[in-house]
Formats: C-alpha cells, sequence, structure tokens
C-alpha cells in the first residue's frame, strides 16, 4: 500500500505524472453503484484510501442485498488487479491507462509531520467517523502525491465537507445523462395541410433528411398545419411517420371504459398495446396517468384470447432493490402490499365494487382485499381478486428476481427513478422472450440517497436504449388526477 511518494515506500509509486492527469480518491459508495468504475477513469490516478476496505468488509456480509453483492463484486476485483504484497505497495497499471493504489494516511498514523493547515481540522472534524477519516486522507494524498487529488463520492454533504476544507470534490459522473429530463414531452413539425390529409387516409409520412435526423426511432411527434389542424405520429422507420394505433377505449373485464384524455396520453397507449415494443420508459409526476393507464393496457391484453402474454407481474421497489421486507407480517404478497397500494387503488377504479358499503365488518381494518377478517366474518370480495388468485395478476418483490427468467408476461416496474442504473440493468436482463416490461416513475421524485435525477436506473435506461426498435419513451406532463392533484404536483 502506498504510504507516501517521498520514498517512505520500499518500492517507487507507479502514480503518473503529468500536466493532464489527475489523481481520484474514491469514496465507498462509488464502488458500491458502480464496482467496474475502476475502470471507467481512463488515464489518471485511481487511490482508494484503507477506510473504503473497512467499510466494504462491513458491508459485504449482508447476503441479500444489492450493496452486498457490490462490495463482494469489488473485493474480487481488487484480488485479481493486486495479486501481491509488491502490487499493494507500488500500486498498478490499469487496461484504461491508468494506475489503482490503496492509501493508508501516515498523518492519522501518526508516523509523518502533519501540515499545520490539516492537523487544524482535528478541531473541526471528527476522525473517528469513517467519512472525515477518507477526507482526511484524500488531503493526505493531495499534498503527498502529484498531481492534484480529487474525491468522488456520491454522498452530497461529504461533497460540500471536502470543498470546506480546501480539496476539490465532485460526483461520479460516468452512468449520468448528459442533462436533466426534457420538459417537452415531444416534437411539433409543421406540415401543409395536404400532407396532413394525405397522412389521415394513407397512414404513413415522409420527412426530410433534415427533420428527420433530429428524431430517433419510435419518438413520437405531433403534425400541425397552420390552419390548426394536427395529429399525433410515431417514427416508425428512419425517415418514415405512421399513424397511432391507439384503441377508443380500453377495459378490464367487468369493468368501466378507459379512454386517453390527453395527447401524451395516446402516446402511451401506443406504445403499451405495440406488440413490437419490448421495453418502455414513461417519466410523469403524480396524477398523470402512469399506473392506471399500463395497467389497463395490460390487463385487456392478457385477457384478450389471442394474448401472448400469460398475465401481469407488478412490482415497485421496497425503498432500494434488495432490502429486507421480513420484518412485515404474513405471506409475501402482504408483505408486499403496502408498497403495492397504488396498483389496488388502479385495479379499484378499473373495476369498482358494485357491493353494498355496508359489509358485516365490525370495523373496517377487518377488511383487506377480500381477505379473510380476524373475527371469522365472511369478507366482501374485490371484483379484481379473481384476477389476483388465478394468478393472472402477481406481485413480485424485487429481493427475489436475481436468477429468475420471466417469461410470457407483461411486466410493471413503478417507481423505477429509486433504483441505481445496475439494479434496473438487473430487473430487465430478467426478461425472456415474448415477455413486455413498462418502466414507469418521476425522476423529480427521489428518496434513494445514492442515486439523482441524471444517474437514477429509470432515466440511465431511457438514455442508454434511445433509438433501439424495440424501445419507445413517453413524457407525460399533464395531470389528470383532479384540479387539486394537479395544482399541488406543479405549486407544493
Amino acid at each position: 500500500m502506498l504510504e507516501s511518494s517521498s520514498g517512505a515506500t520500499r518500492h517507487e509509486s507507479c502514480l503518473k505524472k503529468g500536466e493532464k492527469a489527475k489523481t481520484y480518491v474514491l469514496d465507498t459508495n462509488v464502488l458500491l453503484h458502480d464496482p467496474h468504475c475502476l475502470f471507467k477513469f481512463d488515464d489518471n490516478n485511481l487511490v482508494i484510501p484503507i477506510e473504503t476496505l473497512e467499510e466494504l468488509d462491513a458491508i459485504k456480509m449482508e447476503q441479500s442485498s444489492e450493496r452486498g453483492r457490490n462490495a463482494r463484486r469489488v473485493h474480487r476485483m481488487l484480488r485479481e488487479l493486486l495479486p501481491d504484497s509488491r502490487a499493494m505497495l507500488e500500486g498498478v497499471a490499469l487496461d484504461s491507462g491508468g494506475t489503482l493504489s490503496v492509501v493508508i494516511n501516515k498523518y492519522l498514523q501518526g508516523t509523518a509531520k502533519v501540515p499545520a493547515r490539516i492537523a487544524s481540522l482535528g478541531s473541526i472534524l471528527n476522525f473517528e467517523k469513517k467519512d472525515n477519516r477518507i477526507i482526511a486522507t484524500a488531503l493526505f494524498v493531495q499534498e503527498n502525491f502529484p498531481p492534484p487529488a480529487i474525491l468522488v463520492t456520491k454522498d452530497i454533504n461529504m461533497q460540500l465537507k471536502a470543498r470546506a476544507v480546501g480539496l476539490e470534490s465532485e460526483d461520479y459522473l460516468n452512468d449520468k445523462a448528459a442533462e436533466e429530463p426534457d420538459e417537452q414531452s415531444y416534437h411539433r413539425i409543421p406540415v401543409s395541410k395536404y400532407d396532413l390529409q394525405r397522412f389521415a387516409s394513407e397512414g404513413e409520412f415522409g420527412l426530410s433528411e433534415e427533420v428527420a435526423k433530429k428524431l430517433v426511432l419510435n419518438e413520437y411527434v405531433l403534425l400541425f398545419t397552420e390552419e390548426g389542424k394536427t395529429m399525433p405520429a410515431r417514427l416508425y422507420s428512419e425517415k418514415v411517420l405512421r399513424k397511432l394505433s391507439v384503441p377508443n377505449m380500453l377495459k378490464a373485464p367487468g369493468g368501466i371504459p378507459i379512454r386517453a384524455r390527453n395527447l401524451e396520453q395516446q402516446f402511451f397507449l401506443d406504445a403499451l398495446m405495440d406488440d413490437s415494443i419490448s421495453l418502455i420508459t414513461c417519466y410523469g409526476k403524480a396524477g398523470t396517468g402512469k399506473t392506471l393507464l399500463s395497467t389497463v393496457a395490460a390487463i385487456q391484453q392478457i385477457v384478450s384470447p389471442n394474448s401472448q402474454y400469460d398475465g401481469l407481474s407488478i412490482s415497485r421497489p421496497v425503498i432500494g432493490v434488495g432490502k429486507e421486507i421480513g420484518f412485515l407480517p404474513g405471506s409475501l404478497e402482504e408483505k408486499m402490499n403496502p408498497w403495492l397500494q397504488p396498483y389496488y387503488d388502479a385495479l379499484e377504479v378499473l373495476i369498482p365494487s358494485k357491493q353494498p358499503k355496508e359489509p358485516q365488518f365490525e370495523n373496517k381494518r377487518q377488511r383487506k382485499n377480500g381477505k379473510e377478517s380476524p373475527r371469522g366474518r365472511d369478507p366482501v370480495q374485490k371484483p379484481y381478486q379473481k384476477l389476483l388468485d388465478t394468478g393472472l395478476v402477481e406481485i413480485e418483490a424485487l429481493c427475489f428476481i436475481r436468477g429468475r427468467s420471466i417469461a410470457r408476461r407483461f411486466f410493471i416496474l413503478d417507481e423505477a427513478q429509486q433504483l441505481t442504473p445496475h439494479e434496473v440493468k438487473t430487473v430487465i436482463t430478467r426478461i425472456s422472450e415474448g415477455s413486455k416490461i413498462v418502466l414507469i416513475g418521476d425522476p423529480a421524485q427521489i428518496d434513494n440517497p445514492y442515486v439523482d435525477s441524471r444517474s437514477n436506473g429509470l432515466v440511465y435506461c431511457a438514455n442508454r436504449m434511445r433509438g433501439q426498435a424495440i424501445f419507445a419513451h413517453v413524457q407525460l406532463t399533464k395531470g389528470e388526477r383532479s384540479p387539486l392533484a394537479e395544482l399541488a404536483a406543479d405549486l407544493l
């Protein structure tokens, strides 16, 4: 392990020096977020503080979590890259052209003279905390190993503390989208009234090369004329637009008819009902219809006699993929109920109850999705319960999805913005031939501390899959739940 660049070790350091080379000190959360980040810093120096290895050692025991798997993956990679004590002492060259080193902070050991500027930080930062020790190690690297050091962390507070003590710090940017999600959900293309009439009758419209190069495959647009006539379309091939194929209404068995209420919802239904599209991502704030439309489109297709799907699978993160849910009582479905209640609400809207509102229960809390009450009373069967009992609609727990192969299912993954890019990849790679997966969420509402509006799995997937023939992306901006919900989503 490198202790200094001034000859304190037995072997000369392999750190690269030069005007363009930089030294990046990696925080633990960066390695947990992307174990392969070790190969994504080009020809720069990478330094891993010994405190990071300690934190990884504690996290590797999380057997069923993604964090635990990533910690173990990092350990295996470091063992291969640093196979012996010589490699640990000198560091190693990476195939990317950079170097990798593990560093012990001699200032904290008390074996090197501490500069006054850094010594004074002891009264500000509590070095018993691992985060502060990693900052101190980055300062040690900054003082002893040219070129200047940059701390890379996904912890915003740690970034701020590092900058406060004079250390350059930044987020891990490799898997971030280039910019925030665009507020404009579709392009508007001007055409003549004759072209629009021809498109309406023929169903196809050829674009000029100049206009076509601004669009990607399966992108939705709105054709408009000077007279105010409009018609939605989708880029079907390189330069050809096609009319949307949206049913006048969708309906679950025994339910009420559902229709698209705005143009963006028409786009979404077109993608949901198109068998040639296997992956859909959808952004939308609360009340825009993401859950309701995806659910009714899935149910109508799975109950069709000629359906290619055997059923609908629904899931959403339980805080994050892989978190334990064993503290909740009951079966897997009962444990997932609190997280999937929005889908029970959607099913209640699609197939409303027709029973009288005075059931044989002494307490409303005894009713729960048609299950028998604790006092042995006969439950009021929800109309949609048959879909659950027959397996046409299933509840999926993401923490158990690894290793599965999901065939002939319509899979809806809600709150996908809470997942990391690696977690979204884990889910999508479980989808077999004949299945369709829909990722929905709001990039502006994120509770996961390790992702943001540009680095979450939903946005990452939408950007990386853009332009693929089996992929479509839709953005819903207009709330349809109620005027109050729309106002709250915009102003609060």
